[in-house]
């Protein structure tokens, strides 16, 4: 199976921030929940994360990792909110470290979209931009836990500003990370408040696309003041409807915000701000499920033409596999164009080897992603290698900590 991407820029290394990548090839941030139950990295983590790092070189971006218990909560999702966390995380850092590659630590705030159930166990409330519930169903679940959907405040909104990003920032630091990803994307916190689908507010966040972007660009600008803007990424969503972002009541076009947003960005990068790179999810997906090819509607080429640094494309480089036209166009198209994997990268430890060589490439097993236990997780063997296990036993295999 001949891919014929050894030819293409994709393996010529990249400056990224302070990372020198050895090819273009990232790991995407794919949730997997194989944390443990106080939301601590796992042993079985560690191992996903170090195979996925063999190849020098590569970046891996972590899972959406909450910055704080209020930021939303789902059963065995990691965070990075107290010590504990970064222990775990410093062990999993060193691992990708050892193997000569580099990691960032997607900071993720679910808001609305959050557990009401789990929160209501830590006496915490379910938060939006606008006390505007994501589908009929996440209303019911709200009600039912007994924990309505509400507005933030303006004190709240500094507070998660100022301490819950904060602090998982130089937690992120302290954990051996090499960067941050601000997950604004896919109909969490921060992407809620750039739409007007979640955020009908009428204070300084809510209104005109300016109070809509506030609250991004003042995480941004606040973490690199803290840990520098070379390291703090960005990762946008502009053509997902995923979790109620497109509703019909959205009569505000992506592209006028999202341009808005890249050009802000641009702005703080001409001044010296430059980010390490602003990665932007490809409209053929929608979260983790294809758009099919018929209903693909948008474009990310307004983003290239306002931003000016280090571009990290995801969505679905496969579907035109082996001729690979879309990701060939996308990184030789410039100089500055990363492409991201994540189903096949669960499932192809070794994917940059397999690109590069035109090896087969292993299929991801959908039903096994958000499965609790080790089996369909570091049961995939690198090409040519086989593991010997027992299924049984590791279905049976529960995460376990590190600390």
């Amino acid at each position: 199976m001949a891919f014929d991407l050894d030819q293409t820029n994709l393996f010529n290394q990249i400056q990224v921030g302070n990372m020198t990548l050895n090819h273009r090839i990232a790991f995407a941030p794919t949730t997997r929940l194989r944390a443990t139950d106080d939301h601590t990295p796992s042993d079985l983590m560690l191992q996903h994360y170090s195979d996925r790092a063999q190849t020098p070189g590569t970046l891996l971006i972590s899972e959406a990792t909450l910055v704080s218990l209020r930021a939303g909560l789902y059963p065995n999702i990691p965070g990075i909110w107290n010590d504990r966390q970064v222990q775990a995380w410093k062990k999993i850092t060193d691992a990708v470290h050892a193997k000569g590659s580099y990691m960032a630590c997607q900071l993720w705030f679910a808001g609305r979209v959050g557990s009401p159930e789990l929160l209501k166990k830590h006496g915490l409330d379910l938060v939006s931009p606008s006390a505007l519930y994501e589908s009929e169903d996440s209303k019911k679940a709200a009600e039912a836990a007994g924990n309505p959907i509400r507005a933030l405040t303006e004190e709240e909104i500094q507070s998660i500003i100022y301490d819950d990003y904060k602090n998982a920032a130089i937690n992120a630091m302290n954990a051996g990370f090499d960067c941050v990803e601000l997950h604004s994307a896919h109909g969490y916190l921060l992407d809620q408040f750039l739409q007007p689908a979640a955020n009908q507010r009428t204070d300084n966040y809510g209104g005109s696309i300016e109070n809509r972007a506030r609250l991004l660009l003042e995480i941004v600008d606040l973490l690199s003041d803290t840990i520098g803007a070379e390291k703090v990424a960005i990762r946008l969503s502009p053509w997902a409807k995923f979790q109620g972002m497109k509703a019909e009541k959205d009569t505000v076009h992506p592209i006028t915000t999202f341009s808005y947003v890249v050009n802000e960005l641009q702005k703080r990068a001409n001044k010296g701000k430059q980010l390490a790179y602003l990665s932007v999810v490809e409209p053929r997906v929608n979260n983790n499920v294809d758009v099919n090819l018929a209903d693909i509607a948008g474009s990310n080429d307004f983003i290239k033409k306002l931003w000016k640094g280090n571009v990290l494309q995801g969505g679905n480089y496969t579907y035109d596999k082996p001729e690979f036209k879309s990701l060939k166009a996308d990184v030789d198209g410039d100089n500055r164009t990363m492409v991201a994997f994540s189903r096949y990268f669960t499932s192809n430890p070794d994917l940059v080897k397999r690109l590069k060589e035109g090896l087969e490439l292993s299929p991801y097993v959908r039903s096994l992603f958000y499965a609790p236990y080790n089996y369909g997780y570091n049961t995939f063997p690198n090409f040519g290698d086989e593991l010997q296990f027992d299924h049984e036993t590791e279905k049976e295999r529960r995460p376990a900590p590190l600390i």
